[in-house]
Formats: structure tokens, C-alpha cells, sequence
């Protein structure tokens, strides 16, 4: 049996996953990290994109998108605290595209900074949604 290390992935509404891995993959800030059984213990932030995780004895990984939130990794236990967490079933790409369309044309049409600054951020957010769900056709051989 391959080695394992238990990974948590809470949302504020809810537990989105909970169970033993061999790797996960995690959108971190400065870039994609792969954490594996003992790994060093670290914290950081988490960016919009795909969380993949790896589970033993399973041919796909589990795929959840996230928002945004905290990544803490200890020796035996992954805990990654999402703003907003969805399984990757759930996506919805035509809300998906909805919502980047919008955010590109609210940037078009800023009033302010600050209205600018909300809408990359939702555009950022979109396009990390379509990524997952392209990964999770790429996934599934479609």
C-alpha cells in the first residue's frame, strides 16, 4: 500500500473532503504545490484554481475548486480552509462563462478603482472555474 497523509478541504458552509491521499495538489499563491506524505510543515494563502488529490487505489483524482483561503500541511495532515469551496461535478460552466463575461465588461466600464479591482478578481475567479472543468474533461477523455 502506497503511503498516504490525510487531507482535510473545508469551506465556510461546509466539509467538501475528507480522507486519505498519496499526493494533493494545491494552487498556492507563488505557484502550484505538490505535497506528498511528510511533508515539511508550512502555511500559506491559496489562489483561485483546482485542488487535485490523488486518493490510493483510485485511477482518477478528486478535483475541487476553490476561491481562495489557507493551505496548512503537517507531517500526516493536509488542511486547506477555502473561501469557497465546489466539487468539480458541481461546476457550472454556463455561470461560469456568465460570470467572466460579466467581470470583462464591468473592467471595460470601471467607475472607480475600486470597482475595477472587484471585477479582475471575479474574472480571475471565473477562469479558474472553466480550468477545472476543462481539466475534468481532459479527466474524463471528452
Amino acid at each position: 500500500m502506497a503511503m498516504t497523509v490525510h487531507v482535510d478541504v473545508v469551506s465556510a458552509e461546509e466539509s467538501i473532503f475528507s480522507g486519505l491521499a498519496e499526493v494533493v495538489v494545491v494552487p498556492g499563491e507563488m505557484g502550484e504545490l505538490g505535497i506528498y506524505p511528510r511533508h515539511t510543515a508550512l502555511m500559506t494563502r491559496i489562489k483561485p484554481g483546482s485542488v487535485r488529490i490523488k486518493c490510493p487505489d483510485q485511477e482518477r483524482e478528486e478535483l475541487i475548486y476553490v476561491s481562495g483561503g489557507m493551505l496548512e500541511v503537517q507531517p500526516s495532515i493536509v488542511t486547506i480552509l477555502a473561501d469557497t469551496a465546489i466539487r468539480g461535478g458541481d461546476l457550472d460552466e454556463a455561470r461560469a462563462l456568465e460570470a467572466k463575461h460579466a467581470a470583462e465588461e464591468a473592467m471595460k466600464n470601471r467607475t472607480s478603482d475600486i470597482d475595477y479591482a472587484q471585477a479582475q478578481a471575479e474574472l480571475l475567479e471565473a477562469i479558474a472555474q472553466l480550468r477545472a472543468i476543462q481539466h475534468l474533461r481532459k479527466q474524463a477523455g471528452h
